[in-house]
């Protein structure tokens, strides 16, 4: 049971290991969604505020 055990916790250290190995380039595309949701969000108001000025006309 011992050496199940110590299995287990091997194989959880890898796997925290593999994560942290991978956080930066995931902190760098979740940065890079950020800023394309961004300006998606800036496109639809200008083409809202676009719309509002063309009702008002």
């Amino acid at each position: 049971m011992g050496f199940l055990s110590f299995m287990v916790l091997i194989g959880i250290a890898y796997l925290v290991w593999r994560v942290t190995d991978q956080l930066p380039d995931l902190i760098f595309r979740l940065s890079e969604l950020q800023r394309d949701v961004a300006e998606i969000a800036r496109r639809i108001k200008e083409d809202d505020a676009a719309a509002t000025s063309a009702d008002d006309d």
